[in-house]
């Protein structure tokens, strides 16, 4: 059986366009409700959430390293260190981790 990759992008294409269009056209006024409000409000920080977690784990060679970096992170976003050095403090705690993992065996 024969695909053609024409008719998958075309489906693709639409999908991705009735998703962002139907609620422009269907929803017109301000939505009151606070419930509603509070779910779109997080929908976002939650798709990032989780599109990001099970990178963070998988990403490195070994899950544990990824584990430790999330925790590390956490902490260090709990006392307030800027974004970038949360980053560079994952980094090496991944670092250290898989070259003690190397090594150790």
């Amino acid at each position: 059986m024969e695909h053609n990759i024409y008719i998958y992008i075309l489906v693709a294409a639409a999908v991705s366009c009735l998703i962002r269009v139907l609620p422009l056209t269907l929803i017109r006024k301000k939505i009151e409700n606070p419930f509603l409000r509070s779910f779109l409000y997080y929908v976002p920080y939650v798709t990032l959430a989780v599109m990001t977690f099970p990178a963070i784990i998988w990403a490195p060679q070994f899950p544990l390293a990824g584990i430790l970096a999330l925790a590390a992170g956490i902490a260090a976003a709990w006392k307030g260190l800027s974004m970038v050095g949360i980053a560079v403090l994952c980094c090496v705690v991944v670092f250290i981790c898989e070259t003690a993992a190397v090594y150790f065996g």
